[in-house]
């Protein structure tokens, strides 16, 4: 478990740091970048990743609207993107995630991608034929065959580091082209394929933003959530995307209440805070005589470090 937390996670000791994103510690250390881009940006989709992309339009370039195809630079190659809309003010930005447009796709590129789904489709089954014939423990999540260069990328999960050389060289043999093989985590392929959250509503990883902050069993704590991993992990597997949403204020609003598990002094006996609740603005505390009190957050002043009620 992360050494940043506590061990006692909850009631009972049930081990949930299996939920929590590795890479959280390593995020709260450096934090975001605030890069201001002079020029308008618009947010894009690939579309066969889900992964959103920041572009740039050179200069004389016509507006682009939402729904519109464009061409861009990719970490694969050069392919399609949806266009998802303007945007004012991207946080977290940092400058390396903005690429520029090469030009918008025409009635061609539009052709050529609808014969590149059915290809897939045919790539799909020969993918998990070979698999098969490999015993290889690989599980394809999606096919995708860029639109200006030859190459296919099968993205698929597995539970362990898998050796598919072998597997690469039958693949390439097959489709005559460079093959690409990306092994994915559970959120990555929670973003490809969809689905609907215990909420109701599409994952938050699929239709509201690709690169979502990692999620941390601190940020449950923080805001008193029961620690069951049924009741605070996704489909996926891992922490809800959303516990990442209200963190920051919960995290701001504590800070100028007294914390869990204090002791005061209050109307001759000593109390102890069992629980604050900071969107109602309560304190309840037990004495050691039995009572139990509810209190206004706003009668507690804090007083060279030592809190009392007033």
């Amino acid at each position: 478990m992360s050494d940043i937390f506590e061990q006692d996670i909850n009631e009972n000791d049930e081990d949930i740091s299996k939920l929590e994103d590795a890479e959280y510690k390593v995020y709260e250390e450096e934090g975001e970048e605030h890069f201001v881009y002079p020029k308008i940006l618009y947010l894009v989709r690939l579309e066969y990743s889900s992964e959103g992309v920041y572009v740039s339009v050179p200069d004389k370039f016509e507006e682009l609207k939402g729904g519109d195809r464009i061409i861009i630079p990719t970490r694969y190659g050069k392919d399609i993107a949806l266009v998802l809309g303007r945007t004012n003010h991207p946080v977290g930005l940092k400058s390396s995630d903005i690429v520029k447009v090469e030009r918008k796709a025409n009635d061609e590129d539009i052709a050529r991608i609808e014969e590149l789904k059915d290809k897939e489709i045919d790539a799909a089954k020969v993918f998990k034929e070979k698999v098969t014939e490999h015993g290889l423990d690989m599980k394809l999540v999606a096919v995708h065959f860029l639109l200006e260069e030859a190459k296919a990328l099968f993205f698929f999960s597995s539970e362990n580091r898998v050796d598919f050389r072998e597997l690469v060289k039958d693949l390439v043999s097959v489709f005559k082209m460079r093959i690409e093989l990306r092994q994915i985590g559970v959120r990555d392929e929670s973003r490809i394929i969809g689905g609907l959250g215990v909420c109701g509503r599409p994952y938050c990883c699929h239709s509201v933003r690709d690169k979502l902050p990692p999620v941390s069993i601190k940020m449950a704590k923080e805001q008193s959530l029961s620690l069951n991993s049924t009741k605070i992990s996704g489909q996926c597997g891992r922490l809800l995307c959303c516990l990442s949403y209200e963190y920051n204020w919960y995290a701001e609003a504590r800070k100028k209440l007294p914390s869990e598990g204090l002791h005061i002094y209050y109307d001759g006996s000593n109390f102890r805070i069992t629980d604050v609740n900071p969107i109602k603005q309560l304190v309840r505390m037990l004495s050691e005589d039995g009572r139990l009190l509810e209190i206004p957050a706003s009668r507690f002043v804090k007083d060279n470090g030592k809190w009392s009620i007033k």
